[in-house]
């Protein structure tokens, strides 16, 4: 049974029950044509005023997302099956991404270089219209990681977002409006990816697309963008690694291991899916780690006490499923049975380190657990994908965290820890993970064009 599609319009569904929560209609190739036209006039506008207005009205903005913090969350529980906790930390991530943007308008600044004859500056302009595609996994922050510094550096915005998980951006276009941003400077197009999202990579007057998704469309989106030689970002796929050694605080480690990849469901670029354990403490950690994924609370997302949520829809289900034969070993949780697309936490074990499981992002409650011998056995394992995301280090060796540290080809990692993704740090992929960062203290000036002017001093 596949999900329902109809091209005109998108049902979205609870992917807790399968309920039909909402029916949006979904943007045509005109309808993208027309947004952009009104986008490019908001825009010239837009960047006219004062940084410091831009700031102000941006600050509004947050505080308009604040102050909807819980409609916000509540939202992202029903489209998305999140989890409460976790969709109020994005509602308020989305409030904090804006401010930490109207912090950088004033701040975004160019540089005079010394030359000979004359006075030669910089200035960095805003590129235009700017489309973000976001995906349905985490609808609001990632949303935000791309519009906030584009809409801070004086861009207007056209967000599409997944067919799946509309509702929380289009709500947000509205706060934009009511904090007095101006009208079409932030459109929010829901749409088929295949038609308002292409429509939204090939059209010659968006001068920047940012697309955060699978590794399979971002390499179409690349290519589509070559073809004008447009600005893209991309934030793709992992298949991040979580190396334990043998000095590590191994019950800390164990302990900490289920939500590094059960968080969101396993929906999440940065799940720690390849956990690899030095051989010492091989059984040690599994016997550790297996009470914790048989513990983990998983049912109505709504509910304070869940731990995690359903996948998104029967189509992940199914992908899910194909990875994980009823006959592997391992370590198996509980889901709970009837409406819903739901998959316990799983942990296989006993497979080749090159099995499609091992190796394949499977975007779902699922990690495996592979034996290693040596620190240079550890970084090799770690490095055998195609992805470079994220990744964790636990060892109580200083040394061997900075040297494993730089020898693991992966753009964001840990040490003793699972955290990824900062609003003020950069976030960004080796390898098929994507192509440039977002987030951070440069994350304005990647959504500017960069001029030089060259003034003569000389009689």
């Amino acid at each position: 049974m596949s999900d329902p599609y109809d091209p005109t319009e998108h049902q979205v569904l609870n992917p807790a029950t399968e309920e039909v929560i909402a029916t949006v209609p979904a943007a045509t190739a005109a309808d993208v044509d027309a947004a952009v036209v009104r986008a490019a006039r908001a825009q010239v506008t837009w960047a006219a005023l004062a940084p410091a207005d831009r700031a102000r009205l941006l600050r509004r903005f947050a505080a308009a997302v604040d102050g909807h913090l819980e409609e916000l969350a509540q939202l992202e529980v029903r489209e998305a099956g999140h989890t409460v906790g976790n969709a109020r930390w994005e509602a308020g991530n989305v409030r904090d991404l804006l401010d930490y943007a109207a912090g950088g308008v004033e701040r975004l600044t160019g540089r005079q270089i010394p030359v000979a004859g004359g006075l030669d500056i910089t200035i960095l302009e805003p590129l235009g219209v700017v489309g973000v595609i976001a995906p349905w996994n985490f609808p609001m922050p990632i949303a935000a990681w791309g519009t906030a510094p584009a809409l801070a550096a004086g861009n207007a915005v056209i967000l599409k977002p997944a067919e799946t998980t509309p509702l929380t951006a289009l709500r947000l276009a509205e706060l934009a409006l009511a904090a007095g941003l101006p009208e079409h400077l932030f459109q929010v197009l829901p749409g088929a990816g295949a038609v308002a999202g292409d429509a939204l990579v090939e059209h010659p007057g968006v001068a920047k697309i940012v697309f955060t998704g699978s590794t399979r469309v971002g390499k179409q989106i690349m290519a589509k963008c070559a073809q004008r030689v447009k600005r893209v970002t991309l934030e793709l796929g992992g298949k991040s690694a979580n190396i334990v050694f043998a000095d590590a605080d191994v019950e800390a480690a164990a302990a900490a291991a289920p939500m590094s990849f059960l968080d969101n469901s396993g929906q999440d670029c940065c799940a720690r899916t390849r956990i690899l354990v030095q051989r010492p403490v091989y059984d040690r950690f599994l016997e550790l780690l297996a009470p914790g994924i048989e513990s983990v609370v998983v049912g109505d997302p709504a509910d304070e006490k869940t731990q995690m949520g359903p996948l998104i829809s029967r189509t992940q289900l199914e992908r899910v499923r194909g990875y994980v034969p009823g006959d592997l070993p391992g370590i198996r949780g509980t889901a709970p049975e009837g409406p819903g697309f739901w998959f316990a936490p799983t942990v296989v074990t006993g497979v080749s380190p090159d099995a499609p499981v091992a190796v394949d992002e499977v975007f779902g409650p699922v990690a495996v657990v592979l034996p290693f011998d040596d620190e240079a056995d550890a970084v090799r394992l770690a490095n055998a994908t195609e992805y470079g995301l994220s990744g964790s280090i636990w060892t109580r060796d200083v040394g061997r965290a900075l040297r494993v540290s730089g020898a693991v080809a992966a753009g964001n990692l840990s040490v003793n820890s699972h955290s990824s993704v900062r609003y003020w740090t950069p976030f960004g992929g080796y390898k098929q993970s994507g192509l440039g960062r977002e987030l951070g203290p440069d994350a304005l000036a990647a959504f500017t064009e960069t001029k030089n002017v060259f003034i003569s001093t000389e009689a």
